[in-house]
């Protein structure tokens, strides 16, 4: 029955309380979760979400309420991990518009919203937090109405920790949120919004079913057949998530649950296709999968543990679309994989999973860009290596991506972040001031957005960091990719006494190529161990230098065991060790250790 499903999801910015509003939510309905009853935030399944207090996987939620079927979809709320946003929000007819009473409203609160509205999809305001001491409740309230135009009595006001309230939220999304349309009878159409792997039951993929039914007999089950890919597969077990996978052997129009497909290959199963029973049925309107924006190449410190690696990634890929990898060899650090990640993020949780759930101790470049070079043939090429540009004279074109970010911040800081755009070769576009129309909000309480264009290789390296720096961590930000714009950017190679060293060579504009080689240069003067001989360390495009430091040589004092006599004596010993020296400078190695390695590439 249409009219007694709702299906909605919860959009929010990060650590407003999405999760543990999730759990009162799954307490007030009494769903059953009794084997996890001593964790705190229920949908966080795994240890690094329960640890860092973040969302990473989406999870999905079936829950009863008053003679309702609730379709709950938790959702991240960090920048990273906005395609999972939108994979939840296309699945939803409504979504709970969650701001922290104490923080308030926060750069990605006002880009979920506008995605939500995209899809046209019912708003319900929720104010989170208001049992925390000291919480202006009425400001946050007149925020809300100001900034995204609700009147007051639409804010429902909750406290995700106490369970104040829940019940009244639960109410208004029977009464709000508009049930979802369809019919039984048509062919199946059903929205894959995730997809993971599980031991038993192979892959298993998350849908919405926006017409027809699915049915699961055992013995005969109906091959299903993934629309756009133009495969097809037969279900093993279909269900519903309670939030664990409860086999019912139905899922009907409107409803939101799994099938499992029995099937190895993720691949198969891209976020945004279509499952129907028949072939010749029109796909739903979905979206591209996500691609990834950096690139760092992972290496195991102790080369024993490559299996152990390839094995986590494989692993990790399989729940996790966004995760690319392929192998990778470096002469100083030997065999290691190039990985594709969403943004800075990303790259730490799954650097952390390695480390935790494979015991892998790793060594991780510096995380780069894709750029997209133009050749005199006229051949396209994707170059995401200093190692992979072609030589100069071949180069016609080199185009690198940009993103618009959106900074939300108290006014008071709008000079400094500003400057921090341009420095980091930004575009200004827009300002716009979300306005108080109260003569009680001080001019200091001013928000306004910051709109600039940027290049993505200048957002990856520390801008977030000095932006809650500068804004005194009041300032938060957004950012979705434009394009890709002609650059002057140029391959550093970095020479270690004439010897150029790949791990350490980088792609940068011309502009400022040379700070940043000095800078490295400095660091790695300070961690590369003296020898016998001077070592020079040059940065050099092409073959002309950058940047050079020098490594002075340790000198013994070969005179100390001469007690007077005649100065010629003291000439013939030194010009003996000079002698001595200049042969070693010819033949001498430079091996740089493990520990100054990763000093450098943490610069």
């Amino acid at each position: 029955m249409l009219e007694k499903i709702r299906n909605f999801s919860i959009i929010a910015h990060i650590d407003h309380g999405k999760s543990t509003l999730a759990d009162r939510m799954i307490e007030a309905t009494h769903t059953d979760v009794s084997h996890e009853k001593n964790k705190d935030r229920v949908l966080d399944r795994l240890d690094l979400e329960q640890e860092k207090g973040i969302t990473i996987k989406l999870q999905a939620c079936t829950m009863h309420w008053k003679g309702y079927k609730l379709n709950l979809i938790d959702t991240p709320g960090h920048v990273d991990f906005s395609y999972e946003v939108s994979r939840s929000l296309a699945a939803c007819e409504a979504a709970i518009l969650l701001v922290d009473a104490s923080q308030g409203i926060q750069a990605q609160t006002l880009s979920n919203t506008k995605k939500a509205l995209d899809l046209g999809l019912k708003l319900i305001p929720v104010l989170n937090k208001i049992d925390l001491p000291g919480v202006k409740v009425e400001e946050r309230e007149n925020e809300i109405e100001d900034l995204l135009g609700f009147s007051k009595d639409e804010i429902i006001k909750v406290s995700g920790k106490t369970g104040e309230n829940v019940d009244k939220l639960l109410d208004a999304i029977i009464e709000r949120v508009p049930n979802p349309k369809g019919t039984n009878e048509a062919p199946l159409k059903a929205l894959i919004f995730d997809s993971f792997y599980d031991e038993h039951r192979g892959v298993v993929v998350a849908v919405r079913v926006f017409d027809g039914h699915v049915q699961h007999t055992h013995g005969k089950p109906t091959p299903l057949h993934i629309l756009q890919r133009k495969e097809k597969f037969k279900p093993t077990e279909v269900g519903l998530f309670t939030p664990d996978l409860e086999e019912t052997g139905e899922l009907n129009v409107g409803e939101v649950g799994y099938i499992a497909t029995g099937l190895k290959d993720i691949s198969y199963f891209t976020v945004g296709d279509t499952i129907s029973d028949n072939a010749e049925t029109l796909p739903l309107d979905g979206y591209k999968a996500p691609k990834p924006n950096i690139f760092a190449t992972f290496f195991p410190i102790d080369s024993e543990d490559y299996d152990n690696l390839k094995i986590g990634l494989s692993k990790l890929a399989l729940n996790d679309a966004s995760l690319t990898f392929s192998d990778q060899r470096s002469n100083l650090l030997g065999s290691g994989f190039r990985c594709g990640f969403l943004g800075l993020l990303h790259m730490d949780i799954i650097q952390e999973r390695l480390e935790r759930e494979y015991d892998v101790n790793l060594i991780i470049t510096a995380p780069t860009v894709e750029y997209e070079v133009t050749t005199t043939t006229g051949e396209e090429l994707k170059i995401q290596t200093p190692q992979e540009m072609p030589d100069t004279s071949q180069i016609q074109e080199i185009r690198e991506p940009w993103v618009r970010i959106e900074v939300l911040t108290p006014s008071q800081y709008m000079g400094d972040l500003m400057k921090l755009c341009q420095l980091r070769r930004g575009q200004y576009v827009n300002t716009k001031y979300l306005t108080h129309s109260r003569s009680d909000m001080q001019m200091r309480d001013q928000y306004i957005i910051l709109e600039y264009d940027i290049p993505l290789a200048s957002l990856i390296s520390n801008f977030f960091d000095q932006m809650k720096n500068i804004s005194s961590g009041y300032a938060s930000m957004e950012y979705e990719f434009i394009d890709f714009f002609p650059a002057d950017i140029v391959k550093v190679s970095v020479l270690v006494k004439y010897e150029e060293v790949p791990a350490l060579d980088f792609l940068d504009v011309r502009d400022n190529a040379r700070a940043k080689a000095a800078k490295l240069l400095e660091e790695m003067k300070k961690v590369i161990p003296r020898q016998q001989f001077p070592i020079p360390l040059q940065a050099a495009i092409n073959s002309k230098v950058l940047a050079r430091e020098d490594i002075s040589a340790f000198r013994k004092d070969v005179t100390s065991k001469l007690y007077g006599g005649d100065y010629s004596r003291k000439l013939k010993l030194l010009k003996k060790q000079k002698k001595g020296k200049a042969r070693l400078k010819m033949i001498g190695k430079v091996n740089i250790p493990q520990e100054a390695f990763l000093a450098i590439l943490k610069t």
